[in-house]
């Protein structure tokens, strides 16, 4: 966790396809991009920002989320999502995130992940 500070920050972009849409995932009956798709990609985000940097045998494990979801995007245009390390309590890395598609910034608010020793959790499951 040494090499993870505040301020590092990474995006990921996809096209909305319709199983990204909320009639698909059953998370509403519009056929938009839905709001799980959007936490989904805000958190692959954060995964970019600090996973590649935590020691072999540790991984990062998502908390919470608080998230607002501004503005409706349809199918085939393209969602630009940011996360950015605003915080480091003991294990947890708190991000700000966002998401934009070509009109508006469309998502914000904060995730949580936690880093783990993934081996004894799956020990733990197994």
């Amino acid at each position: 966790m040494d090499q993870i500070e505040i301020g590092l920050r990474a995006e990921r972009v996809v096209t909305v396809t319709n199983d990204m849409t909320a009639t698909s995932l059953g998370s509403g009956s519009l056929p938009i991009y839905s709001t799980a798709a959007m936490i989904a990609l805000m958190e692959a985000a954060a995964l970019d920002t600090v996973e590649h940097l935590l020691p072999d045998g540790q991984a990062s494990a998502g908390l919470s989320f608080d998230i607002t979801h501004h503005a409706a995007t349809p199918v085939g245009e393209e969602v630009r999502a940011q996360a950015e390390v605003i915080d480091i309590q003991g294990q947890q890395i708190v991000f700000e995130v966002r998401a934009w598609d070509n009109q508006d910034l469309i998502g914000e608010g904060t995730h949580t992940r936690v880093v783990i020793d993934a081996s004894r959790l799956l020990d733990q499951l197994a």
